[in-house]
């Protein structure tokens, strides 16, 4: 590893404050410092390096030329904010990145005054800064909002939907779009800096001014030509015409990296009466790391790796992982099945379907991050007699809830949900995990929600969904390796609705829905110790649920518990209302429901992160010796109920 390099003026600006004391020419220095850093403490911590790597300048530029923290600056996603939290007083603890009880990999209100709205998920800054300007406005309060949105977040219709509104912010809005893969961007250089410094001085903007002032005075046709010959002039000579339409002062392109090329431009936003304002900015993803640079999508998130080299540290060998068990089972329903389509929003290589599209590109959709649009697009291939499997993560599934309900579950079309990152997800915290997926789809009627106990059962899962014809269907599957189970060679078609009793007993019934189905295991090995007969099922469906199968067990067994990776109102909250349909509670059952807590759980390993949620073998071992009054020898505390 290379050591720690010297940074004498990054040391020097704790704050923005600190910053802008320095001179303008001392600011190149301060930004080579603080890439420098940047690499530095990511090769120890692992997580988003390319997307930081490239705001570099703007960070420095930003903070430089407004005056935060009484300007809001909202960094769109959140994870380019790395050298953000190194300007802004965090620098210390820059190194406990994504780690229990460190530095989030985001930005968080909680975590300091310079993050004013938290951000992981994409296309919020918009929306977010128009509140920050409307509210300062309204209250008479100092404060410009600055929103920091990746071209890739402009993909998102929620962007637009903010933008269309954008008006009622006045001068107090600034969009930078961050154009960091040239894909929207016109070559850029010295005349697009010179012509951007030009139309947005404050001599330029107050000219336009009176001439607008004057054409409003002319005959209405003549006021609106002379608008429109406004705007197609700029357009030709500068692009942007999309958000003039929408009512911004376009300003851009400029080079993202050259701080001669900024600064006088922000500084003219930041002067302006005109609003609001979007500046373009392009960047480069990786900027300044050469190995970052050449491999972009290798180096946007990262684990440990050598300064040097850029090696990244390899994980040890195991099992594969859920994600590419899910990938190769569906190319394989894909080659038996030419109707079965797979569906992603920009997450192809997230969710595995990268592999999928390099085999079958003209059944590959990636839509962007247009989550609902995704679904909706699914609902139309599946009433057009195709197969479509949307693979979407179980926290950005969250966006399309109401086309899930109205275009999927009322419509009763087979759309086929895969969704990844269901559980705790560890370093990615509480906004990446996946709490909430079985209780938001198994309370639909009409849906069928399945949980993967291993990535054998994901196997047979995906080729159950792929001949499910009769109406909705998710199977749900974590983040990481699985458990090491061999893979089948030909997978089972698992009949819909129906369980399977892993180990047989007689004293308690564990009902397991997902991956906890180890731990539940692990603890009937504990509990058999103690002389407690314990049954261990793999329930395998939220819904519909094997009534027979839970009815058995409940009212054989002097205690039943159920356990899931999923928060209240999911299978316990099921398994509970059909007990009690049905009567079995009043003969006294003693059920017990294991779920997530009622709080948003930290980035931490999974490990700890269920541990804190306690969903671990120790605590289904505390439950089960709780419901039936024991200490933990095994000793009766009290009279059975």
């Amino acid at each position: 590893m290379a050591e720690k390099p010297a940074t004498p003026l990054l040391d020097a600006a704790d704050t923005p404050a600190d910053l802008r004391r320095l001179r303008p020419d001392q600011l190149r220095q301060l930004a080579d410092e603080l890439r420098g850093e940047t690499i530095s403490a990511v090769s120890v911590t692992g997580g988003h390096l390319g997307a930081g790597l490239g705001v570099v300048e703007l960070a420095v530029a930003l903070h430089y030329v407004f005056d935060t923290p009484t300007d809001r600056l909202i960094w769109d996603v959140g994870h380019q904010a790395y050298p953000h939290k190194i300007l802004t007083g965090r620098r210390d603890r820059i190194r406990t990145l994504r780690q229990g009880g460190g530095l989030s990999g985001f930005t968080r209100r909680a975590e300091s005054e310079y993050d004013p709205f938290g951000a992981a998920h994409s296309s919020t800054s918009i929306s977010a800064a128009l509140g920050f300007a409307v509210a300062n406005k309204l209250a008479d309060q100092p404060g410009k909002a600055i929103a920091v949105i990746g071209d890739g977040a402009m993909s998102a219709g929620m962007a637009y939907e903010a933008m269309n509104n954008a008006e009622a912010a006045g001068n107090r809005l600034v969009v930078i779009l961050n154009d960091n893969d040239m894909s929207i961007a016109p070559p850029v250089g010295g005349l697009s800096a010179y012509l951007s410094r030009i139309v947005s001085s404050r001599e330029f903007l107050g000219l336009r001014g009176l001439a607008r002032r004057v054409a409003r005075k002319l005959p209405r046709p003549l006021h609106v030509a002379a608008r429109k010959t406004d705007e197609f002039a700029r357009g030709m000579t500068m692009g942007g015409t999309l958000f003039e339409e929408l009512g911004f002062y376009y300003v851009g392109p400029i080079d993202g990296h050259n701080l001669d090329h900024l600064i006088p431009v922000l500084e003219n936003v930041r002067d302006a009466a005109e609003g609001p304002i979007l500046v373009h900015v392009v960047t480069q993803k990786g900027k300044g790391y050469a190995p970052a640079e050449a491999a972009p999508d290798k180096y946007h998130g990262v684990r440990k790796f050598d300064v040097v080299s850029g090696e990244q540290a390899k994980a040890p060998p195991g099992p594969p992982s859920y994600t590419g068990v899910f990938a190769r089972a569906l190319l394989a329903e894909a080659e038996r099945d030419p109707a079965i389509c797979a569906i992603t929003a920009a997450m192809p290589s997230g969710t595995g379907l990268d592999k999928f599209a390099a085999r079958f590109p003209d059944r590959s959709f990636d839509v962007g991050i247009a989550e609902q649009h995704a679904v909706t697009f699914a609902a139309g291939l599946a009433a057009q007699g195709m197969r479509p499997f949307c693979a979407i993560y179980s926290t950005f599934l969250q966006r399309a809830y109401d086309q899930v309900v109205h275009d999927v579950a009322i419509q009763n079309l087979p759309v086929r949900f895969a969704i990844d990152r269901a559980g705790l997800v560890g370093a990615d915290g509480a906004t990446h995990a996946g709490s909430f997926d079985v209780t938001y789809l198994a309370t639909l009627p009409n849906f069928v929600v399945m949980a993967a106990a291993d990535e054998a059962e994901l196997v047979h899962m995906v080729h159950t969904a792929a001949l499910h014809d009769s109406g909705p269907i998710a199977v749900r599957y974590p983040r990481g390796e699985g458990v090491g189970v061999p893979l089948p060679a030909v997978p089972e078609r698992l009949a819909i609705g129906k369980g399977r009793v892993v180990r047989q007993g007689k004293t308690v019934a564990l009902l397991s829905l997902g991956t906890r189905l180890g731990e539940a295991l692990k603890a009937a090995d504990r509990l058999e110790a103690q002389g407690l007969s314990t049954t261990v099922a793999d329930l395998r469906f939220a819904k519909p649920l094997d009534e027979d199968l839970i009815r058995r067990l409940l009212t054989s067994h002097q205690v039943a518990v159920t356990v899931e990776e999923a928060s209240i109102g999911g299978l316990g909250a099921h398994v509970l209302t059909m007990a009690s349909d049905q009567g079995l509670i009043d003969a006294g059952l003693k059920l017990r429901t294991m779920r997530l807590p009622d709080h948003f759980i930290d980035h931490d390993s999974p490990e700890r992160q269920y541990a804190e949620a306690g969903l671990d073998a120790d605590a289904i071992v505390a439950t089960v010796l709780t419901a039936l009054r024991r200490n933990a020898v095994g000793v009766v505390t009290g009279a059975r109920a």
